[in-house]
């Protein structure tokens, strides 16, 4: 019995493909798109600061607010609300989005992976509550929190593509977003 279905010849299938990826705007840029461009430092560093504001806020309500705060800095690439379309505030407001090397889209484990480094230090505002050795481990978590944060100053400004040592852990870098 034959098939009245023509066999593909890969050729056929690759062409539809790219073209079906070029009309989606909503396909994720990768780290080869000639539209996915770097920021420059002072965007990223604003962005960075009305993030580092809003979570600020929102540590002032006791107890909660600061495990909401170490939450939002781990998660904040990752979170799918509508507004904010993976994106952190800061992200949002400066026109920044943050891309996956695969091509993926972000998600929670991806923004942690990210951002892991930036929340270390916050974790001191937890240790406060466990008597003895949490109070014992706090200077030692200040004071890496503080060296992770040098070293992701670091590589964001030397880096050619300007990634920071949680994009490098994430396989991540931001780029600027077309909306």
């Amino acid at each position: 019995m034959t098939s009245m279905i023509p066999e593909s010849n890969g050729a056929d299938e690759s062409r539809v493909q790219s073209t079906s990826q070029a009309a989606a705007p909503s396909v994720p840029l990768t780290s080869t798109d000639d539209a996915a461009k770097a920021p420059d430092t002072l965007t990223r560093f604003l962005a960075f600061l009305i993030d580092g504001i809003a979570v600020g806020l929102v540590g002032l309500v006791p107890v909660i607010g600061g495990i909401a705060g170490i939450a939002y800095v781990l998660f904040r690439d990752g979170l799918d609300v509508e507004y904010m379309r993976r994106r952190s505030l800061g992200k949002t407001l400066m026109k920044l989005t943050v891309v996956r090397d695969d091509g993926a889209p972000m998600d929670l484990m991806t923004s942690a992976r990210r951002n892991w480094p930036l929340a270390f230090g916050s974790l001191t505002q937890l240790l406060v509550f466990i008597p003895i050795l949490g109070w014992a481990l706090i200077p030692l978590v200040l004071i890496a929190g503080v060296v992770f944060v040098i070293i992701e100053i670091v590589k964001v400004t030397t880096d050619p593509d300007g990634r920071r040592w949680g994009d490098g852990l994430a396989k991540t870098r931001v780029v600027v977003s077309a909306d």
